[in-house]
C-alpha cells in the first residue's frame, strides 16, 4: 500500500498564499504565487520574480517547476495560482505549456485570490489540444 500524503485545500492556500509573498515585482507591483502538488503529497512553491530587462524575468508557476524538478519530481497533480485583482489570474500561455510537459489527464488547476480558490479547470480545459511529450517520444509498441 502506497502512503500518498494527502493535501488539503487550506494547506495549498496556504502555500500559495506565501509563496506571493516572496514575489519580486517591483516594476509590475503585480504579485504572482504558485504552489505544486507532486504525486506523493510533496508542495513545491514558487513566486514570480521580474527583471529591468522584462522578458528576462520568471512566473511564479516556472518558478514552481524549476523547485519541483530539483527534487526530483517530474509529475504535477495539481497546481494552485494566485494572484490579485478582480479577474481570473490564470497561467500565461508559456506557463500552460511549461505545465503541459508535468501533467495528466487528472492534473487539475487552481485559480486563485485573495478570497481563496477561484476557479478549478484540467489541463485539457486550460491548454486544449496541446502538444506534449508523448508526441516526441518513440512509441512503445
Amino acid at each position: 500500500m502506497s502512503s500518498v500524503k494527502a493535501v488539503s485545500e487550506t494547506q495549498m492556500l496556504n502555500a500559495v498564499k506565501a509563496a506571493q509573498k516572496k514575489a519580486y515585482a517591483p516594476y509590475s507591483e503585480f504579485p504572482v504565487g504558485a504552489a505544486i502538488v507532486g504525486p506523493n503529497g510533496e508542495i513545491f512553491s514558487g513566486c514570480n520574480v521580474e527583471n529591468a530587462s522584462y522578458p528576462e524575468g520568471n512566473c511564479a508557476e516556472t518558478s514552481a517547476i524549476a523547485a519541483m524538478v530539483m527534487a526530483g519530481v517530474t509529475q504535477i497533480n495539481q497546481i494552485y495560482v494566485i494572484g490579485n485583482g478582480e479577474g481570473l489570474v490564470s497561467p500565461c500561455g508559456g506557463c500552460r505549456q511549461r505545465i503541459r510537459e508535468f501533467a495528466n489527464a487528472n492534473t487539475t488547476i487552481h485559480i486563485c485570490g485573495p478570497e481563496g480558490v477561484r476557479a478549478v479547470m484540467t489541463m485539457q480545459e486550460l491548454l486544449p489540444h496541446s502538444f506534449g511529450p508523448e508526441q516526441l517520444l518513440p512509441s512503445k509498441e
